[in-house]
């Protein structure tokens, strides 16, 4: 496997990010291409590596980035907003397609946790996709935000918005929140996050309330159904508590054929190691061999 750092341009900022070259890949040849998506928040560092390797393991070309404001990519510090992550992710389908050892035809999107909900939604609006695979995801970003918090929680939620969007329109200014507060607030979370930051220190940010507004209205069920006739899996843990399995079935319902929902009896992080690391990458796998092969 060869590994090759790469940039290229979203929305006018310079996204840095790795590109995946099989070992066995021959001059001239064109291999389907799969662009991976990270969590909320997440590095292309941390957890991506070890799935690209398997993609590329198995034949493809994967692609790895940091969307805009994180990690090696240019863009305002640490602005998190759904759709334009999503722009992130279609630009950098767009850069892979343009790459030699990649058939344009052939183009998947993988994501986890927080890419999660963003690989179906990718495959809903861009036809380009053909095959998307979704892992511990979610349906809708106001379940996302909301299933962490208590009633009181959510209407003390709500006032903070109003009140920065108030302030951002009158005073161009808005407030920051830690990401833990905003939607890692549950137990797996506390327990994963400290060991991730210590490895990967440059993790740490500041949100703004922007993210939460942005978030409760991003919507992946809405446009799930836009897939068909290209295909789908998801795959979920059932003791999830960051992005409950619910969300995954809803979307399940709600797509058409060709699609598949497997899940596991495990929580959130523990599908990054292990025997669960090595089940949901073979299922990914089978799932892109299935329609590319």
């Amino acid at each position: 496997m060869e590994k090759r750092v790469v940039h290229f341009y979203s929305e006018g900022s310079r996204v840095e990010g790795d590109l995946f070259l099989p070992s066995d890949l021959q001059r001239g040849e064109k291999r389907p291409g799969i662009v991976l998506c990270h969590g909320f928040t997440g590095l292309r560092e941390l957890v991506l590596p070890e799935y690209a390797k398997v993609f590329t393991d198995a034949g493809y070309v994967s692609l790895t980035f940091d969307y805009r404001g994180f990690g090696g990519s240019e863009g305002q510090k640490w602005r998190l907003i759904p759709l334009e992550q999503i722009d992130d992710i279609r630009n950098a389908i767009t850069f892979l397609q343009a790459q030699d050892a990649v058939d344009p035809e052939r183009i998947g999107v993988w994501g986890t946790s927080f890419g999660g909900g963003h690989a179906p939604y990718v495959a809903g609006v861009d036809a380009r996709v053909k095959v998307a695979v979704g892992q511990v995801g979610f349906a809708d970003g106001e379940r996302f935000i909301h299933d962490v918090r208590s009633y009181g929680e959510r209407v003390e939620l709500h006032q903070r918005l109003a009140e920065d969007r108030r302030q951002r329109v009158l005073t161009n200014t808005g407030a920051k929140l830690d990401p833990v507060e905003l939607s890692l607030r549950d137990p797996q979370s506390r327990a994963f996050l400290p060991q991730a930051l210590k490895a990967f220190p440059q993790m740490r940010c500041e949100l703004s309330w922007e993210t939460a507004e942005k978030t409760l209205e991003y919507k992946p069920i809405e446009v799930v159904e836009r897939i068909a006739p290209r295909a789908l899996l998801l795959i979920g843990a059932e003791k999830d508590s960051i992005c409950p399995i619910e969300g995954y079935q809803k979307l399940y319902e709600r797509a058409k054929e060709p699609k598949k929902l497997i899940t596991f009896p495990i929580t959130h992080y523990e599908m990054y190691a292990g025997q669960w690391f090595e089940a949901s990458s073979r299922a990914a796998v089978e799932w892109y061999n299935r329609f590319f092969k």
